[in-house]
Order: structure tokens, then sequence, then C-alpha cells
């Protein structure tokens, strides 16, 4: 048996991290220059958090530090715990190197123990969707091994597209790969985005108004989702519950899935995709990150 650590990224809900045991490493978000983070999902006023940052209030990040890690994972190892860590895209950010480090020094220092970490080219519930299967590989008495070649296989099939109401906020950090200039705000045009092969965050389609952009995720799930009756897809809404309502609803209306993960975005990966975006996360097949 051994444990499965992930970070706040992944946006699972608190209730569902203590239920199926998974370590929680946080990361940090600065609102006017005061740390905070987040590990209550429960706790956490998301409308309130979202409106303040319409209004102006200035939200920043800073790199997750090696040291960050250590701290969570070492006791763990100190228990006699072997680690599996399932983490944030490197593609868009440099957490994941850092949990790399700091995997290769608590290695040398605990030589007896095994941790592994994996990069699920992903975020948001793209990531928990990772998480969960391991968790799920675990509890079912599969290897680290075993577990990871389960998330291997996964990989090319985990599809994320989302819209977001602003571009400003995806390009002044930097996690855009490809933007090019629209005026969003004169035409009313709404960006389709995605993670691709490389875990980076593009856009591949662009449509005119705030539902057709809600209708044009559902009508990707439409075509791309494989075997709905056996998962559970994912949403994650930054401050537009009903906008992710809507996508629930017309999720169910032609290839309803086992069962919808709804969420607010936890603050860190929301302060970069900016308030109103809303996320759709599910299993296609192989290559579907290319499509457009």
């Amino acid at each position: 048996m051994f444990s499965v650590v992930t970070d706040t990224s992944a946006n699972l809900p608190s209730a569902l991290i203590a239920e199926r045991n998974i370590e929680l490493i946080p990361f940090s978000y600065y609102v006017e220059g005061e740390e905070k983070t987040c590990l209550d999902t429960e706790s956490f006023d998301g409308k309130a958090y979202y409106d303040a940052m319409r209004n102006g209030v200035k939200v920043t990040t800073s790199q997750v530090t090696p040291q960050r890690y250590m701290e969570y994972m070492e006791p763990l190892l100190q228990q006699g715990k072997d680690l599996l860590f399932v983490g944030m895209s490197s593609g868009i950010s440099g957490s994941y190197e850092a949990a790399q480090v700091a995997a290769a020094y608590l290695l040398e220092k605990y030589p007896e123990r095994t941790v592994k970490t994996f990069d699920t080219l992903a975020a948001s519930l793209g990531e928990g969707i990772f998480v969960l299967k391991a968790a799920e590989c675990r509890d079912c008495g599969k290897t680290m091994e075993e577990t990871l070649t389960c998330l291997e296989e996964l990989r090319p099939r985990l599809c994320q597209i989302f819209t977001v109401d602003d571009l400003m906020f995806l390009r002044r950090s930097g996690r855009l790969s490809n933007f090019t200039a629209i005026m969003g705000t004169v035409l009313n045009i709404k960006p389709l985005l995605k993670g691709n092969e490389e875990g980076k965050i593009v856009t591949f389609a662009k449509v005119r108004g705030r539902r057709q952009s809600v209708e044009a995720l559902a009508q990707r799930y439409d075509a791309w989702v494989k075997c709905p009756e056996g998962q559970a897809v994912c949403i994650a809404h930054a401050g537009c519950e009903e906008d992710a309502r809507y996508l629930e609803d017309l999720l169910r209306r032609n290839h309803p899935p086992k069962e919808i993960l709804t969420v607010c975005y936890e603050p860190v990966t929301g302060s970069h995709v900016g308030p109103g975006t809303l996320a759709l996360f599910f299993q296609s097949e192989d290559g579907v990150r290319s499509r457009s």
C-alpha cells in the first residue's frame, strides 16, 4: 500500500479527499499581498472571491518551492510509507519540477522508500481525475508501477476544454501558449481553449456569445466522449454557477454520464484563468488533446 499525494490544483472537494485517503499539499496565493492557502474547499467562498477579482482586487501566486513538497512528503516517509505524487501540468507551471527536485532529495535521504512522481499534463479537475484514478488503483490492490501504467494510458485520453470571459488573466500569467489578439469585448467573441498534448493551454476555436460558448463545450463532449455511462464527468467554474448548471443539463441530454462532479475553481488555478471560466473534463480516446 502506498500514499497518493497531490496538490490543491487538483480541485477535489475536501470530503472526497478525506474519503479517498489522499494527501494534499497546499499552493499559496496572495490577495492584496496577504498570503493565503485553501486546503478546505468547503469553507472557500468562491462567489465572493471571484466577485472581488471582477471588481479589481489583485490576486497573485508564486512559484512553489521544493521545500513545500518536502514539508508534506517527509513525514509520510518517516512513517514508513511509499509515495506516488500526482501533480499539476509541467506545461503551465514549474510546480511539477519542484516536486521532482523534492522527490529526488527525499529518495537520497530515505533510500529504503519509493517515491514516484506523475505529470498529469492537466490542471483543476483534469488533474483531479488522475488523482482519483491513482487512489482507485491503490485501493484495488495495484502496485505503484501498475498504477503508473494506468495513469499513463489515461493521459492521452483525457479531454480538458474550457471557455473564459477574459483572456487577460491567462495572458498576464503567461499560461496561454498561442495568444492572438481578439476583440472579445467589442464583438462578444468567446474563446474555446484546451490543454494540449504537451499540457499547455491553447485556443482552438472562437464563438460569439457566452451561451454559445457553453453550448460549444457540450457539442465537443457529444462528439468526443467515450463510454459516458461508465465515467464521472467533471465541471469547474470560476464564479459562474448558473452556467455550470446549464452545462450539466446539456451533458445529460444526449450522452448522460455516470455522474457529474461540479466544483468551484480553487483560488490558485482560478486566479490564472479568471472569473467566469467554465471548464469541462472527460475521458475520450487517444489523440483527443490535439483535436479542434
